[in-house]
């Protein structure tokens, strides 16, 4: 009899990191209400870190940050704003000052999607996704940099490799752009001790996006580590990525494209 196929485990990061590796330090996370970075920013508030959510659902974020507070002990302050609107994404900066008087960490993770064909995407579609997606983090990043830079921190931009999904058009344009903002990111910064790197998930079960992307009736994608991507295995690569440890997971200079490091979860494919 054949063996059964092997699946890695989902492993909770606070059974490898230290729990107070970013105690002191602070969050600052667009779309941090709800799904995958939700889960980033309760991974890294487990590790001592207090938070700020961004998002246009101000009673999802409300209740969100009350929960991720009572989960961590730590404090996450929710504040609405729209990543395409450059006032008040540096309000939101200004109250994060005030309260924490630092931002150490960027989570990029704004987006819009849905499904649709090339013929039948408008023009009008197609910029919204854009100005979300792509606009919103180079606004996210310029309301942001000058905090970042004096504690030496970090981004990590949450993208999807869509390059030739069918009805994925303006997602695929919209993440390669965010893709390119991180390389110049990690290049012009990096002498400045400020990192930026990706994240790119695969089918992650139990998200929004899952929901109501995936084919119909098939909710689940094989992979060779035996099981579907989890929250989890995003939250434990965005936890590496802002230690310490990933100090040197950018590189400034003519290298870098070759050696920023883009990060897969689980599963690697739609196959």
């Amino acid at each position: 009899m054949a063996p059964l196929p092997y699946a890695a485990p989902v492993v909770d990061s606070t059974a490898v990191f230290k729990e107070d590796i970013f105690k002191g330090k602070v969050l600052f996370c667009t779309g941090g209400g709800s799904g995958i970075c939700r889960g980033m920013t309760e991974a890294v508030m487990r590790h001592g870190a207090n938070a700020v959510i961004l998002g246009r659902k101000i009673d999802r974020l409300t209740q969100t940050a009350k929960e991720l507070s009572e989960a961590t002990g730590r404090t996450c302050i929710p504040f609405q704003a729209d990543v395409r609107q450059p006032k008040m994404l540096k309000e939101a900066v200004e109250k994060t000052i005030e309260k924490f008087g630092r931002i150490d960490m960027v989570i990029c993770g704004a987006a819009g999607n849905f499904l649709a064909p090339i013929s039948g995407l408008s023009e009008n579609a197609f910029k919204t996704v854009m100005e979300i997606d792509t606009l919103g983090t180079y606004n996210t990043i310029k309301a942001t940099l000058p905090h970042v830079r004096k504690s030496r921190g970090s981004y990590i931009h949450v993208i999807e490799k869509t390059r030739g999904t069918p009805y994925q058009v303006h997602v695929s344009a919209a993440k390669a752009g965010v893709d390119a903002l991180s390389a110049v990111l990690a290049v012009e910064e990096g002498p400045h001790g400020v990192r930026s790197n990706v994240i790119a998930p695969g089918p992650i079960k139990g998200t929004e996006g899952m929901d109501r992307l995936a084919p119909i009736g098939r909710k689940t994608f094989s992979a060779p580590a035996g099981r579907e991507g989890e929250i989890q295995d995003v939250a434990n690569a965005t936890v590496f990525l802002f230690s310490d440890v990933a100090a040197l997971y950018y590189r400034p200079g003519p290298s870098c494209r070759r050696r920023r490091r883009t990060f897969k979860a689980i599963p690697a494919s739609l196959s």
